[in-house]
């Protein structure tokens, strides 16, 4: 019983037994939910123009985030259940297709890492308890919204709105929490900042600054930290955004024109929030 009770109140061994497996687990699937979702959004959104114009749809079979089964973009073979094992089938492969040898992209085995050591890291900070699952959840939902938005300047619905209610639950089911108040206060604050930059940027430069799915992120990011962590959020994104375009003008690699996500800078700084200040007292 003692044993068991170790093992639920604090980390132990044990712990990180299950812990680790279970990391490497979810970043797997989140890797399938950051190539697959936003491919589903495009079909969903294609067939509601198609359906708007009552033209006749095209014949495709079912895509989801369980079905097909993933497969070689290149060759189109299945991969087998032993080279689906996170990070170990690709470093076993080197990190190529089985049967075409094409090069299978290292993001795959560092979001997994990155997927374990958020699990290791909630676990040292809170323990194995409910709050600490979810803390895992944002951090999880952050880790997809910046991979999709640095793809494809995309922070779907289907994650931020989800996240806005579930920061509001979290703060109505935990002490440790921001008050029910501060969330909601937080949420709405978080809104109307960045809806506010967006168009007073747009007025001054007759450009759009940022999207709408930032708005809502930073909502969430409001809900779940409490308004106290709006600034703090907004000065660590725009650091980071601003070191990333300054680095990204001097390789020529952008011009001021070039769109760039600031959804990835928004997760930073909120999950930097999360991580760094939570045990500061009257912070955040």
């Amino acid at each position: 019983m003692d044993a068991l009770a170790d093992l639920l109140l604090g980390p132990t061994w044990a712990t990180y037994v299950v812990g680790v497996p279970v990391g490497l687990i979810a970043g797997s699937f989140l890797n399938v939910v950051v190539h697959r979702l936003p491919v589903m959004l495009t079909r969903h959104w294609r067939d509601d123009a198609i359906a708007m114009l009552a033209l006749q749809p095209p014949e495709r079979g079912v895509y989801n985030l369980a079905w097909p089964r993933s497969h070689c973009p290149r060759c189109g073979a299945t991969v087998r259940a032993v080279d689906n094992v996170p990070v170990l089938s690709w470093l076993a492969l080197r990190g190529k297709c089985r049967d075409c040898q094409a090069r299978i992209s290292l993001r795959y085995p560092l979001v997994e890492l990155a997927s374990m050591a958020l699990l290791v890291a909630v676990v040292e900070l809170w323990g194995v308890n409910w709050l600490a699952a979810a803390y895992y959840a944002l951090l999880m939902a952050l880790l997809a919204l910046a991979l999709i938005d640095f793809d494809r300047l995309l922070l779907p619905d289907q994650i931020t709105l989800p996240l806005l209610w579930l920061g509001l639950a979290a703060a109505v089911a935990f002490e440790t929490t921001p008050t029910p108040t501060d969330a909601l206060i937080g949420a709405g604050a978080g809104y109307v900042v960045l809806w506010a930059f967006y168009w007073a940027h747009k007025l001054l430069t007759r450009r759009e600054g940022m999207g709408y799915g930032d708005f809502k992120l930073l909502a969430a990011l409001g809900a779940w930290l409490g308004w106290q962590a709006i600034l703090p959020v907004i000065l660590v994104s725009c650091t980071a955004g601003i070191l990333y375009a300054g680095v990204g003008l001097l390789r020529g690699k952008a011009t001021r024109t070039t769109p760039i996500p600031f959804g990835p800078f928004l997760c930073l700084g909120g999950a930097a929030a999360l991580l760094f200040t939570h045990h500061l007292d009257g912070a955040f």
